[in-house]
């Protein structure tokens, strides 16, 4: 392995604090607000008013960047670290990773962007760390079985599309936002991969629930699988990471981040633990490997009707997490899933597309029509030939061939609201000429010939 162990001080975002502090440190906010009572009497009445609005201030702050939050560790830690960085004049350095694993971000991933969002709007430094490097091993969390390796161009071409999606919820300013590869520094000589070893213990990763539980199974866990945390909690060294955002399911890795901080000689960041949403399926964790995601980057259409298939039982938790308010009492839930659907195709996008979703939703669902403006797809080859159906619905819809043939035997392919039947892969190019397909509930599309 190549490369250097710590950041690269020549990237333009790094930005190392002077030895001396990053800017003349102001007036002792610890005296401002514990003066003893002897010396109260005597200082100056605007004194008392300054420090009275910074800690109402910084009150505020901290109730409302923890609001939502599963767990905040150490408990003072966040009013903590926002008292130095305003004594240090600076803002806070807030750390999120993301494995580029999957071709795109999903609202799973806005629980954690929305809070970034709200550091960032209180004047902090969001540090958004694309995991190029640990991409490569995948994050064992929940897992029962070691992830499939993915090729450097399968990671590189996933990681193309984060920031665009990211950057529907962040603020992009430069101040605000840093975007960094781990591969920055994780790309590190032997020597320094063993100095890094040294500062874990099998025990202490092994103690992880998930890890443990695969032990005690006799089920396989690989050596990249333990070194995966330890790989993360460096990120929080390199970037030097004063608070770190993540799921429960990351609360182990977050805490060793401390711990790998401490060793470097550097202040431990606080972690801040968020709820992991669950899927359109309503049983399981988000994910584009199981099919359950709303992604950032799907169409209108596409995020107001898998917004509408969400089991009534999961839709206080989409309000609290994506809406930050409580599913109206007073409301049926279909008419909260309407009210959930628009807003987040609005957020997204912008009101009017909310407002077109939701017209060609009850055109096709309620109405048992079909869309007024559809996508047209070109017929491959010349008008009198064949067409593979499985190899047409791949390119249109982004699915292998043998997933497009299991659509078709699973009888969720039609042409003109007539149903395909099981084995039916090829037709005649004239045949389609004009017709329209439809996948699933949702999609349509119009056939032209060539």
């Amino acid at each position: 392995m190549r490369g250097r162990a710590g950041p690269r001080r020549g990237h333009r975002l790094y930005q190392q604090p002077p030895a001396s502090g990053p800017l003349p440190t102001p007036p002792s906010l610890e005296a401002l607000y514990h003066l003893p009572g002897d010396e109260r009497a005597q200082a100056d009445h605007s004194a008392h008013k300054r420090a009275r609005s910074a800690l109402a201030a910084m009150a505020v702050d901290v109730e409302q960047l923890s609001a939502g939050a599963v767990e905040v560790l150490p408990a003072d830690g966040l009013a903590a670290r926002l008292a130095e960085a305003t004594r240090e004049r600076r803002p806070l350095r807030v750390k999120l990773g993301i494995d580029p694993t999957a071709p795109g971000v999903h609202l799973g991933h806005a629980v954690a962007l929305r809070k970034l969002r709200a550091f960032q709007d209180a004047g902090h430094r969001v540090v958004l760390i694309i995991g190029d490097f640990t991409a490569r091993i995948g994050d064992p969390s929940g897992r029962s079985a070691l992830r499939p390796q993915l090729t450097e161009a399968q990671i590189a071409a996933h990681a193309a599309t984060y920031l665009d999606q990211a950057a529907k919820i962040l603020r992009r300013d430069e101040e605000l936002l840093e975007v960094r590869r781990n591969s920055e520094w994780l790309e590190m000589r032997s020597g320094e991969l063993l100095a890094l070893l040294r500062m874990a213990t099998v025990a202490q990763l092994t103690e992880r629930d998930d890890f443990a539980r695969r032990l005690a199974a006799g089920q396989p866990l690989s050596l990249l699988e333990l070194l995966y945390p330890l790989l993360q909690a460096y990120d929080s060294v390199a970037v030097r990471a004063d608070v770190e955002i993540g799921g429960t399911d990351q609360k182990f890795n977050l805490l060793l981040g401390r711990d790998i901080q401490r060793a470097h000689g550097l202040p431990e960041q606080v972690i801040m633990t968020l709820p992991i949403l669950i899927g359109v399926d309503g049983s399981r964790k988000m994910s584009k490997t199981l099919g359950n995601d709303i992604g950032l980057a799907d169409p209108p259409d596409e995020i107001y009707g898998k917004t509408m298939s969400i089991p009534d039982h999961a839709l206080d938790q989409y309000y609290r997490l994506l809406l930050s308010r409580e599913l109206p009492a007073e409301a049926s839930p279909l008419t909260a899933k309407r009210a959930l659907a628009r807003e987040l195709v609005a957020w997204l996008y912008d009101a009017p597309a909310a407002e077109r979703a939701e017209a060609r939703f009850d055109r096709v669902f309620r109405e048992r029509g079909i869309p007024e403006e559809i996508e047209e797809v070109s017929l491959p080859g010349a008008p009198d030939s064949a067409v593979h159906l499985p190899a047409l619905l791949a390119s249109t819809i982004d699915v292998s061939r043998s997933q497009a043939r299991r659509l078709i035997d699973q009888g969720a392919v039609a042409l003109d609201g007539e149903q395909l039947s099981a084995g039916c892969y090829d037709l005649p190019a004239e045949q389609l000429d004009g017709r329209v397909l439809q996948i699933g509930r949702r999609r349509f599309v119009r056939l032209r010939g060539a």
